[in-house]
């Protein structure tokens, strides 16, 4: 029988130890926590600063300018002149409009007026949502098919001729009243995305086995199920925030917004009236238009990192 020949110790000790590979991480992800992602931060610093321009600006500008003849008209930024050869001042930075309102406070005033429009509807239908959904989701049978037939019903009316109908109605519209109007058509969706995140819940491991343990029909729905949701609920309120100040930016643009109180879609809107295309006052029109499409790239980069939070493919997809 044959005998094997012990192993030099220089060998042994010369042989490669087993380490533990090295995790590779970009260099702006370094966090453990999914909560924690570049979308998501960079999305959320995007709208904290437009947040900041409407909370730190009447402290620092007199937003009493964002009335009309409050200032001279047809003032262009400074550095800028306008078709009469007028230069830009600095007691106006941003310019004025036809009627005398100076750009700087309006657009301080008027972000976070839409903002709130956002805000209300996407709160009121989210909050709608998740009630519907979740007793559709769990408890089923008839009270699953009377929602899902609500829902669809909903989902199918034309909502932007419904809304210029129902704003025409109104001589008079304030903020709270238009985000109520738009929520009135926004929780369907919301009731769909959270329905069937609670049918794929329904059936999983945990909730059966809470369900054999004897918990209660409450602990199972809020101590099991909804902290699973979160993600979900959160990216639910951002779409529907966005898809309220898209509806609300459109209803103003056409004249059928509040009037009185400044807000991005109706200085558009006045822009579009005062011929602003025409007279090269691209101030009037072209800076809210700028800070809305800023608002619209910091939701969608919060919605992004909420999938990735919801999403561990997307998850690993990112760091990789």
């Amino acid at each position: 029988m044959e005998q094997t020949s012990p192993v030099p110790v220089a060998a042994i000790e010369s042989a490669p130890t087993l380490q533990k590979p090295k995790r590779v991480m970009g260099r702006f992800n370094r966090w453990d926590t999914p909560w924690l992602n570049t979308k998501l931060l960079s999305g959320l610093g995007i709208l904290s600063a437009i947040l900041l321009i409407g909370l730190i600006g009447p402290l620092i500008w007199d937003t009493s300018l964002a009335l009309t003849r409050a200032a001279p008209r047809n003032l262009p930024p400074v550095g800028f002149t306008n078709w009469r050869g007028q230069e830009g001042v600095w007691e106006h930075p941003l310019g004025t409009d036809n009627n005398g309102r100076d750009m700087l406070a309006v657009l301080i005033v008027g972000a976070p007026n839409t903002f709130l429009i956002g805000f209300i509807a996407a709160s009121v239908g989210i909050v709608i949502g998740t009630i519907l959904g979740f007793c559709a989701g769990f408890i089923g049978g008839v009270v699953d098919d009377f929602i899902r037939l609500i829902a669809d019903i909903v989902i199918t009316i034309p909502v932007l001729m419904v809304l210029i109908v129902l704003q025409s109605a109104f001589k008079q519209i304030d903020i709270q009243t238009m985000a109520l109007l738009i929520a009135a058509f926004a929780w369907p969706r919301a009731t769909r995305q959270i329905r069937a995140q609670v049918l794929s819940m329904r059936e999983s491991g945990y909730v059966r086995m809470a369900k054999l343990s004897g918990a209660s029909t409450f602990d199972i729905m809020f101590k099991e199920m909804m902290p699973n949701l979160i993600p979900y609920l959160f990216a639910s309120f951002i779409a529907g925030a966005t898809g309220a100040i898209l509806a609300a930016v459109g209803l103003e643009t056409l004249g059928l917004g509040p009037q009185r109180i400044p807000t991005l879609g109706s200085t558009i809107y006045n822009a579009i009236r005062g011929t602003a295309l025409s007279l090269n006052m691209w101030w009037w029109w072209g800076l809210p238009s700028l800070l809305l499409a800023t608002m619209f790239i910091g939701l969608l980069l919060v919605n992004l990192g909420l999938d990735e939070i919801s999403n561990p493919r997307l998850r690993q997809a990112s760091k990789s």
